[in-house]
């Protein structure tokens, strides 16, 4: 396809397998590696590139450096004893890694869970979104030198994470959403502290708005950076803040609600400048639609009710055999799951739709053709993705 093709004539010469011959003699094309270990990775992953002066001729994306293989390791554990490893497949928001493990079981076995549980699951999804939001926004400025709303933003995110612990006993790995509702009710007062931190939010966002979204530094290095062609969305399968700042507006929210998304009132944020600046300003936009959602969430959830199905013993739990596709929206957009159950203990194959894989590999292979070394490290940023997700 036309997506896929990219103007050769400028590379170093090629081998048939598309591996490149550098003149390590020669100063006309170097050879680099920007990571793994880097901050403008966002994770364990690198980027090989070949460089000519200081423009990007050439990007292949290494992955290898986690080793974790959550997916085939699920397959030889029962049920209910992945949630130790699902969450882990995106460090940053597990939960809706446990959302869609959930459903997926819940869905393969005729579990329906109670309209609390429901409720409670929606603010945990969208406290998690926050969270992962407030971390992107401090990663986006660092990466250009802006020191100050990375501290803002992650103090803004310590808030959350206080809730966490307080609702689930973690601040990072929660396993708090399991099939059949959830571990526990709000605590006493978790309301209104929430409340308090989604004030504070709302305060400090128009500060970062004010110092990085009108900085004219900013707006230099991202305004143009990565432009994303509207056509690129659906063969690159480009989902999220990266799709809807490109002007199209996917959302697994309002494309195919789950959990009480349906009953709440909300727009979809887009953009229509494709760009690394748009971008941001969508998720910028995104965690203030968030902290709306929240309090829409803290008014309904029930007084009383229930939050757990009543379940078998869950270490003798037989899943009926079937197949289903689970999926949410998260940060970085549409995240699925694929199980597969044969009648038995242990699930026959689970396999995790995230978002980076495309948006850090070959998007960003292509995006960063062309662009200067510096603008290497924001590219990658605006593209939001998280590398544990690739080696699942």
């Amino acid at each position: 396809m036309d997506y896929f093709k990219e103007d050769r004539s400028k590379f170093p010469p090629g081998n048939p397998d598309g591996s490149f011959q550098i003149d390590r003699d020669s100063h006309k094309f170097t050879h680099i590696w920007h990571g793994p270990q880097h901050p403008g990775i966002t994770g364990n992953m690198s980027l090989e590139l070949i460089i000519q002066g200081d423009e990007v001729m050439h990007c292949e994306t290494h992955v290898g450096y986690l080793h974790r293989g959550f997916e085939k390791l699920m397959e030889r554990r029962k049920y209910i004893q992945c949630f130790p490893l699902v969450c882990r497949i995106c460090v940053p928001e597990p939960d809706f890694n446990e959302y869609c493990f959930a459903a997926g079981v819940e869905e393969l076995a005729g579990i329906y869970i109670p309209e609390k549980a429901a409720w409670i699951r929606t603010l945990v999804l969208e406290m998690a979104r926050l969270a992962s939001y407030l971390m992107w926004m401090g990663g986006a400025a660092g990466s250009l030198g802006m020191g100050l709303p990375g501290q803002w933003t992650n103090y803004l995110r310590d808030y959350i994470l206080d809730r966490f612990e307080e609702l689930t006993g973690g601040r990072i790995y929660h396993m708090f959403i399991l099939p059949g509702g959830v571990r526990n009710d709000l605590p006493s007062g978790f309301k209104k502290r929430l409340l308090d931190n989604l004030k504070d939010v709302e305060t400090v966002m128009k500060d970062v708005e004010t110092i990085m979204f009108n900085n004219a530094v900013f707006k230099k290095r991202t305004v143009g950076l990565g432009y994303i062609d509207p056509s690129w969305i659906e063969p690159f399968g480009i989902t999220g803040p990266n799709a809807r700042a490109a002007g199209v507006p996917l959302d697994v929210r309002k494309d195919a609600p789950y959990l009480k998304y349906p009953e709440l009132s909300f727009k979809t944020v887009t953009g229509k400048d494709s760009d690394a600046y748009t971008r941001a300003d969508v998720r910028r936009r995104d965690i203030l639609v968030s902290v709306d959602l929240l309090r829409q969430i803290l008014e309904s959830i029930p007084e009383n009710g229930e939050y757990m199905a009543p379940l078998p013993n869950v270490l003798n739990w037989e899943i009926p055999p079937g197949e289903t596709y689970i999926r949410s929206e998260c940060t970085r957009g549409e995240y699925g799951y694929y199980m597969v159950s044969d009648g038995s203990m242990y699930p026959r194959r689970i396999n995790v739709r995230g978002p980076s894989y495309t948006h850090a590999v070959a998007l960003m292979e292509k995006l960063v053709v062309g662009e200067n070394i510096a603008d290497v490290a924001p590219l990658m940023v605006s593209l939001h993705t998280y590398p544990p997700e690739i080696e699942r």
